[in-house]
């Protein structure tokens, strides 16, 4: 059955999928590239989340400012077209357009980032890892899972600190909206867990050559996959799949 969409929901990733980097590596390549190689050779030993902070706190010990890694996200890439489409949809009567933001980065990186390009007030909500600036200038983060409380025990294989997918379904427990269409914007392994949970008549924009993609073709039927699913690599493409968004869905 065609319905028109009047209400939708965007929901986006951070890392490579909204911004044009990795903010958790992007801060250390600024600023420290042999903490940075380090959390690179170590990676699988640690729960990146765990790991961050740690990096964190060697920043802090060696004199790195909060205006050091501020100036360091501010200058952050993040294409334009980006700005432009998010803008666009935000503003546009017609569908009504709610944001959602769904990332493994954390709520300082993410919000300063944000507010750098005019972009604070995307967002209905932000679910991320927590982050807060202690008085002495240390970034103190965490995962949004307390390691030490109850776990997602996701069967998809969502990283440890968020199951995205159980994210989405509770924010849309919260609002209850029912959202005429609901679009997935991501690239990560991570991002495959939300994307199974789309209806028919939902959308995924997956960035290309990335984990997102591969888990796609390499699972996505065995898993359930029933959304559509459109493919971008630059931002301005994402831009142009954006405009072209069909003003009707088809329902099962």
């Amino acid at each position: 059955m065609a319905k028109q969409v009047e209400r939708q929901l965007i929901v986006f990733d951070f890392d490579w999928s909204l911004a044009d980097q990795d903010s958790d590596r992007w801060v250390f390549e600024v600023l420290a590239p042999d903490i940075r190689r380090k959390m690179k050779n170590t990676k699988e030993e640690y729960e990146w989340t765990d790991l961050v902070a740690q990096g964190l706190r060697e920043l802090h010990e060696r004199g790195i400012t909060r205006e050091d890694i501020e100036g360091a996200l501010r200058i952050m890439p993040f294409h334009p077209a980006m700005i432009r489409a998010v803008k666009a949809m935000k503003t546009a009567a017609k569908p009504q357009t709610t944001f959602l933001c769904l990332s493994s980065a954390n709520n300082v990186y993410i919000s300063t980032i944000l507010e750098s390009k005019g972009l604070q007030d995307l967002f209905t909500e932000i679910v991320t890892n927590r982050a807060e600036w202690d008085p002495s200038g240390l970034l103190k983060v965490r995962r949004h899972l307390d390691p030490n409380g109850p776990q997602h025990n996701c069967p998809v294989g969502c990283n440890p600190n968020i199951c995205k997918g159980q994210e989405l379904e509770a924010f849309l427990k919260r609002h209850g909206t029912d959202y005429d269409r609901i679009i997935y914007v991501g690239d990560g392994s991570n991002d495959f867990c939300p994307a199974v949970k789309l209806r028919s008549q939902d959308m995924v924009l997956c960035r290309k050559y990335r984990s997102l993609e591969h888990r796609i073709t390499q699972e996505g039927k065995k898993a359930g996959l029933v959304c559509q699913v459109r493919y971008w690599a630059g931002a301005w493409e994402a831009e142009e799949n954006f405009r072209q968004l069909p003003n009707v869905v088809e329902t099962s």
